[in-house]
């Protein structure tokens, strides 16, 4: 069976290829399929996230470091964490005043 390689690349106007990159097979004859790749640099997307960041840019906007974003995300954790267990201790002190309660003689 004969290797197939999938290789992007860049029509020109005169019809010619560009291949983002050599093949890794000998030279030869080859079958060339061409379908068109969307461009995503193109799609409005990209274009909204291009001015967003050229507009922070010019008012001087410094996004956080990934060290200030880890650090926020981890003093979350350890406020959810401290939380959740303020919740398991008055779950378990109401669970044990239920008891206490239900006991014979319990006030």
């Amino acid at each position: 069976m004969a290797t197939v390689v999938e290789i992007q690349g860049t029509l020109r106007p005169d019809g010619t290829l560009v291949l983002d990159e050599k093949p890794d097979l000998p030279p030869g004859r080859v079958r060339v399929t061409v379908q068109p790749v969307l461009d995503y640099t193109q799609t409005d997307i990209w274009q909204f996230f291009e001015r967003l960041r050229a507009e922070q840019q010019a008012r001087g906007f410094v996004a956080r470091s990934r060290e200030e974003i880890d650090a926020e995300i981890a003093a979350s954790r350890q406020e959810d964490e401290e939380r959740m267990r303020e919740i398991e201790r008055i779950h378990e002190e109401g669970q044990r005043r239920r008891r206490q309660q239900s006991e014979p003689g319990g006030a």
